[in-house]
């Protein structure tokens, strides 16, 4: 279905021929860009679920420049479409949308339009002329016969006075996103699991809402900054950006873009699913002027602002936010704002900004149903409306072949207590050594860039090898492949370590069964010129992890039997 061709059912021309739910009225959802779109396609469940009274059409409406995109989703979510100029012809009972800028025919069906952000907080180009208008409101000649859900009384207030011919337009029945965001918090080691983030790992969002003054319009390269600075065993990079920048760039070209972050390791959310979860499981974000960071704010995220736009407007949360919330330093390492951000965060901090933002916490799914019940004249079914928490995200994550790592002396004084840092190689210079620290390329053999390859000196054998003779001769093939290369580390299945050095012996390293480790303890004792014709120990943590005790022993030529691990 393209959204081109009339609907015989469930609307149509002698419907009622056709279709087997005898419905006793009749709601049209206008589906006209992405955002708004996802917007109904989570509200409405909650409002018209198990009543067969109602039936449910979405009318497409193309003239939006953010219009790509939206019948796939809607026909990847099985969802009945008519073109927008079948609704003249459709005797509807309701018309809902969360896109204030359409317009339907004339008639005195009541148009209900929710917001599908927060408020009114955004000056945004006016499709029907060069100025701008306010993002939220409605045109005057819908003014007539719509209804503005608001989420709190001050946005009505606010709102009637910039434009007086809102009053008594606006109805308040809270948000219904953010009521599933408050349900959807204990679940939040479902979500981080879902992100792929680990126990000890902390998950940075990077929020940016669409437009010359967002985050990824004004600061593009700070995804890969951020990745290159945030050690990779201790951090996690997400992106949500708003669904306008993909409807309007396409996700091909998103990726292109952002190429080397996503080789990095970087979660780009996808535009349809996923930012709730991704909010509600961050130890930080940061953001500009869109409603994700306000969101973000409002569950009590430590927030960080990236970019401002002078398109957000003075007198809203947004607004308040941006006078309150820290902005990034470019001049200033990011890890360092990142770490001070989190550790310095007071736990309340935006108690009071949700407060003004969002009213009657809770109860949007029972006031909003009651609403559109009352317009299209039914009587509420019971029981009441469910609140569900929001499902985990989808989204995948390339595994990092390449790492910098950078060892450093743990304790002062320990010399072989030594802490390890890695940071993905797509986006970290290896750059000069500091004061103390050992810095060094490694690569795993299925990196796909040849020249990473040719600069690493350690080389990788992710996958288990059938038994010690078998990791020895793995790791002996990277180094023959790679002449450029130090030394080749391998792991057997039975959980123990071979590092094989160019110039040097067959060493078994246990007991870790982590090759990254174990190439790293080898390649300290080369950089230290610590002979290894005798046992050797020490030990490496992994970034801020308990640290790994370590056993170098030399094998014997030809000799690699099991017992020799130990």
């Amino acid at each position: 279905m393209d959204g081109s061709s009339l609907q015989r059912v469930p609307v149509g021309p002698g419907t009622e021929r056709w279709r087997t739910f005898d419905s006793q009225r009749t709601v049209v959802v206008a589906a006209r860009t992405v955002t708004s779109t996802v917007r109904m396609l989570e509200v409405l469940p909650q409002l018209l679920r198990g009543d067969e009274r109602v039936c449910v059409v979405f009318a497409y409406d193309p003239t939006s420049a953010f219009s790509g995109g939206v019948l796939d989703l809607l026909n990847s979510s099985g969802c009945q479409v008519m073109p927008w100029e079948q609704l003249a012809e459709v005797p509807a009972d309701l018309i809902l949308s969360a896109s204030e800028n359409i317009d339907p025919p004339g008639g005195d069906c009541p148009v209900l339009v929710l917001p599908h952000g927060i408020g009114f907080h955004k000056q945004v180009p006016d499709s029907r002329g060069e100025g701008t208008r306010l993002s939220g409101l409605v045109p005057d000649r819908l003014l007539k016969r719509a209804l503005l859900a608001v989420s709190h009384p001050d946005q009505a207030a606010q709102l009637a006075a910039w434009y007086p011919q809102t009053a008594g337009s606006t109805v308040m029945v809270g948000d219904p996103c953010y009521d599933r965001l408050l349900v959807s918090t204990p679940q939040r080691d479902v979500y981080r699991r879902a992100l792929g983030v680990g126990a000890d790992c902390r998950l940075v969002v990077v929020s940016s809402t669409w437009g010359p003054t967002s985050l990824i319009a004004r600061d593009p390269g700070l995804l890969s900054r951020l990745l290159s600075q945030l050690p990779l065993d201790e951090y996690r990079l997400a992106a949500v950006l708003h669904p306008n920048v993909w409807s309007a760039h396409g996700a091909w070209q998103i990726r292109v873009l952002l190429a080397a972050a996503l080789e990095a390791g970087l979660v780009l959310v996808p535009p349809t699913r996923g930012w709730q979860g991704a909010v509600v499981a961050a130890d930080a974000i940061v953001g500009d002027h869109g409603s994700v960071t306000l969101y973000g704010a409002a569950l009590d995220r430590p927030v960080l602002l990236g970019a401002y736009g002078a398109d957000a407007v003075p007198g809203t949360a947004v607004a308040e936010l941006g006078c309150r919330a820290p902005r990034l330093d470019g001049g200033r390492p990011v890890r360092a704002q990142v770490e001070d951000l989190i550790d310095t965060h007071q736990p309340g901090r935006w108690s009071d900004l949700a407060e003004q933002t969002f009213a009657a916490p809770g109860e949007a799914a029972v006031r909003l149903r009651r609403l559109v019940y009352e317009l299209i004249g039914l009587a509420e079914p019971v029981p009441g409306p469910s609140v569900p928490a929001f499902p985990p995200p989808l989204t995948r994550c390339a595994q990092v072949t390449s790492t910098v790592v950078s060892l450093r002396q743990a304790t002062p004084g320990e010399a072989w207590q030594l802490r390890m840092e890695r940071y993905p190689g797509p986006v970290a210079a290896l750059g000069e050594e500091a004061s103390g620290e050992m810095r060094y390329l490694a690569c795993d053999t299925g990196e796909p860039d040849p020249k990473r390859l040719l600069n690493a000196s350690v080389l990788v054998v992710s996958q288990a090898q059938p038994g010690p003779a078998a990791a020895v001769a793995a790791a002996e093939g990277a180094l023959a492949r790679n002449p450029g290369c130090l030394l080749a580390a391998a792991a057997a299945d039975d959980g123990r370590c071979v590092v094989v050095l160019r110039h040097g012996p067959v060493l078994a390293v246990g007991p870790t069964g982590d090759v990254t480790l174990a190439a790293a303890a080898a390649y300290a004792c080369l950089r230290r010129q610590v002979r290894l014709d005798t046992a050797v120990q020490l030990s490496i943590s992994l970034g801020a992890g308990p640290a790994h005790p370590l056993s170098l022993l030399p094998l014997p030529a030809g000799t690699c039997e099991a017992s020799q691990f130990s």
